[in-house]
């Protein structure tokens, strides 16, 4: 679900769609069919908890991962500074090489949080691993001259670099799962359904509320839920602060 907006139309065309249904069969059989659309109430109530229960409990899935991602954003952040600082403990000219190709590296990842394109986002991908190789390659010729608990701290700090990494990438990857949306639009075009076959009369500003609301919810979610589309985004704050703080090369 890349496309919040998209969501919320198809959303919403599909529930107006089943309130029009529901609607229609309930005029075509008249007021005779009280006593069973009257059952079908029953069944409306339980829907209609049930619909809002699991759009609650999806919410609560996207806002987790939507916290994920600026938690994976700041440790980013702080996992790259720290490197960027212990750097100072190699010889000059090691230092230097280091700390350049960390700038470059920052540089990256905060292209990565601001992209839209997938495309795009899977260059910046493939230019963070080679970054990522270049300063391997670097610091373990330049840690040869360090003491050995010295050693240990460095390596443990780029560990650090490219783990945050990793862990931005799976954040990334981690969305609400194709079963809970089916499950959603399957019960929400039920309730509207519904909905307009249990109406007293053809009401639409009455009837249109309940796809509305159901739409919106929908549009929220995926908004959340998406890592580059819609509105809602993980701006690399931390990242740019990181970035202006470090002296120019």
């Amino acid at each position: 679900m890349n496309y919040p907006l998209l969501v919320f139309v198809a959303a919403l065309a599909l529930t107006v769609l089943s309130t029009w249904f529901g609607d229609s069969l309930r005029r075509r059989q008249g007021v005779s069919k009280e006593e069973g659309r009257s059952d079908a109430g029953l069944l409306l109530g339980a829907t209609l908890t049930l619909l809002f229960f699991i759009i609650g409990f999806s919410f609560s899935m996207a806002v987790n991962r939507y916290d994920l991602r600026k938690t994976c954003e700041q440790a980013e952040a702080i996992a790259i500074g720290t490197e960027y600082s212990l750097a100072d403990l190699l010889a000059p000219s090691d230092a230097a090489k280091v700390q350049t190709l960390l700038k470059k590296y920052l540089d990256q990842r905060m292209l990565f949080y601001t992209t839209r394109s997938s495309s795009r986002a899977s260059e910046i991908t493939a230019d963070t691993l080679r970054l990522q190789t270049e300063l391997w390659s670097t610091l373990r010729p330049a840690i040869a001259g360090v003491p050995a608990p010295l050693m240990g701290v460095l390596v443990s700090g780029m560990n650090d670099v490219t783990k945050s990494q990793r862990s931005s990438q799976a954040a990334w990857l981690n969305r609400i799962p194709v079963a809970a949306w089916s499950l959603m639009a399957i019960i929400g075009i039920g309730c509207c359904w519904l909905i307009g076959y249990r109406a007293r009369r053809t009401d639409w500003v009455a009837l249109l509320l309940v796809p509305l609301a159901v739409s919106i919810c929908f549009f929220l979610i995926a908004d959340l839920d998406s890592p580059r589309g819609g509105a809602i985004h993980v701006a690399p704050q931390n990242l740019s602060s990181l970035s202006q703080s470090l002296p120019a090369q």
